[in-house]
């Protein structure tokens, strides 16, 4: 499974979580790190992300437009990168579970 990380989401993550994730990325590393909402949907879409963010956005555009892309919606407040990457770590089966069985759907 590949993330792509949004500009809300720290660019640590991307090393912090390379073991679990690769071929993960951050918005900066591919030119979006300004890029408005849509376009960073299109580009997860086009090249097989899922999308990882805190912004409620891509939660309610993937309501509207379904997927792909997938979204992970990281509502944990304002906690360190540190705890974030625990969090992502930890949720690994439930990630893997969910974008797999959506997509089979689709």
């Amino acid at each position: 499974m590949k993330l792509l990380f949004d500009q809300n989401v720290s660019p640590w993550l991307c090393g912090a979580l390379s073991d679990l994730f690769p071929d993960s990325i951050h918005v900066r590393n591919v030119g979006l790190r300004e890029a408005d909402d849509a376009i960073i949907w299109d580009y997860a879409a086009q090249h097989g992300f899922a999308i990882v963010t805190k912004n409620a956005d891509f939660r309610q555009r993937s309501f509207l437009l379904g997927h792909p892309p997938k979204i992970v919606c990281l509502r944990m407040g304002n906690c360190s990168t540190r705890a974030i990457a625990g969090s992502c770590a930890a949720g690994l089966p439930i990630f893997s579970i969910s974008l797999r069985m959506n997509r089979n759907h689709s």
